[in-house]
């Protein structure tokens, strides 16, 4: 079921089903340009082994998609190797855990061949049913642990700061829940990289448990907090790896084409995409699929492959509404190689965003 990744043997996606090489990256050091073969990588400085692709379930399961279609994704998921898989407390008002777990105890999946993350902060209307407090983080991932019918979560994230609740009490709260075996690791979610340098420095002050990753929002239009913050952020922290960042590729779903039906009630989406700064990017989106029509891939594919190239990404997070979708997002890794410097270069001139560090100005 599940494609071993050894030294010298790379890991590859069901070379029966679509025959393509494995997931090309960097090495999980950064400044090292050494790159590897590999299908699945460690999430950050943890030991724990995450599929380079994951399956979200944001505005999908729990009433955007039917059940059964929820369930198609997560088998073609899994039957391809893609052990990673995303939810929250938040995600249709909790429906979507719900559907998660029915499916995980349908198909009577080995739970540790599974990595379920979920996110903790908006629990419900009550002023105690939301943010990062002790009493919210035990009670909302309880709450979240019926609903998904596990023991445990592999990763519980807090779903954006709490500028409500000190920083200690919240890395607390979360070495509680991993000490009483209700999580494994915990990670941090929209956070600012000074705010996850407090984590660190909360943690290392008073032995408790630091976050393992930072899932971020990051695509082609916006890349400055992957590509530039966050790498600097490893490199003051001294860690031996970076912060890892599960990618959460929406934009391109949703800027082209235009809203499905499957998204009604995200008038929000709607409106971003229909800004003066949406239409900008669907005119560098047109540019952008003829390079992928050159390549023979469409334009997510292409995507997905330009951003899974970035150092220090662990996962990318897909939130396909169709098997089809799905499928198209798997064979991405058949783009790696064709992504030249040249190639790589007209994109970058195309979309005229790319983020420079302070070491590049001082080169």
């Amino acid at each position: 079921m599940y494609p071993e990744s050894t030294t010298g043997s790379p890991a590859r996606l069901s070379l029966r089903q679509t025959g393509s090489p494995g997931m090309i990256y960097r090495s999980t050091r950064y400044g090292s340009p050494k790159r590897q073969l590999q299908f699945y990588r460690n999430l950050g400085k943890s030991g724990l082994r995450v599929s380079c692709l994951g399956l979200g379930t944001w505005v999908t399961f729990g009433g955007q998609i039917t059940d059964e279609m929820a369930e198609q994704l997560m088998t073609l998921a899994y039957d391809n190797g893609i052990n990673l898989f995303d939810t929250a407390e938040v995600y249709a008002a909790g429906k979507a855990e719900v559907v998660l777990g029915n499916i995980i105890k349908k198909k009577g999946w080995r739970r540790s061949s599974l990595v379920i993350t979920t996110k903790i902060f908006w629990g419900g209307k009550a002023e105690t049913e939301r943010g990062l407090s002790r009493k919210h983080i035990i009670e909302g991932l309880k709450a979240s642990l019926e609903r998904l019918q596990l023991e445990y979560v592999d990763v519980v994230f807090a779903n954006r700061p709490d500028p409500n609740t000190p920083m200690e009490e919240t890395v607390r709260a979360m070495t509680h829940v991993i000490n009483q075996g209700m999580a494994m690791y915990w990670g941090t979610s929209r956070w600012s990289s000074m705010e996850i340098m407090e984590a660190y420095s909360v943690a290392r002050q008073f032995n408790l448990i630091p976050p393992i990753c930072e899932q971020a929002e990051y695509h082609m239009f916006q890349r400055e907090k992957v590509e530039v913050q966050l790498p600097e952020l490893f490199h003051k922290i001294g860690a031996p790896a970076p912060p890892a960042c599960p990618l959460v590729n929406t934009t391109y779903d949703h800027i082209l084409p235009p809203p499905a039906p499957a998204h009604q009630g995200y008038q929000w989406l709607k409106d971003k995409i229909l800004s003066e700064e949406g239409r900008r990017q669907q005119a560098k989106l047109k540019e952008l699929q003829a390079i992928a029509e050159r390549l023979g891939c469409t334009l997510p594919q292409l995507a997905i492959a330009y951003c899974s190239r970035v150092e220090g990404i662990t996962t990318l997070l897909e939130g396909s509404t169709a098997a089809w979708s799905l499928k198209g997002r798997i064979v991405c890794v058949q783009v790696l190689p064709k992504l030249s410097s040249s190639i790589i270069h007209e994109i970058d001139s195309i979309l005229g965003n790319k983020p420079y560090s302070k070491k590049d100005y001082r080169s």
